[in-house]
């Protein structure tokens, strides 16, 4: 994913800062504990896409 893309990206809930986990391929926002996937090379922001990150992705902040 670009990363002048990533930069202007922000949690569609919050308006927080997203992180890419790149092994998962989706964007994580740790304040409202969701992870957005990206399927081809676009970004799905939309929370009802969004799935809940488990108790250890909710700690482990990468």
């Amino acid at each position: 994913m670009d990363k002048k893309l990533l930069a202007m990206l922000a949690c569609p809930v919050c308006k927080g800062d997203l992180k890419l986990n790149e092994a998962r391929t989706e964007l994580v926002c740790y304040q409202d504990a969701m992870a957005f996937p990206v399927r081809e090379g676009i970004p799905v922001m939309l929370s009802s896409e969004a799935r809940t990150l488990t108790t250890d992705e909710r700690l482990d902040k990468r």
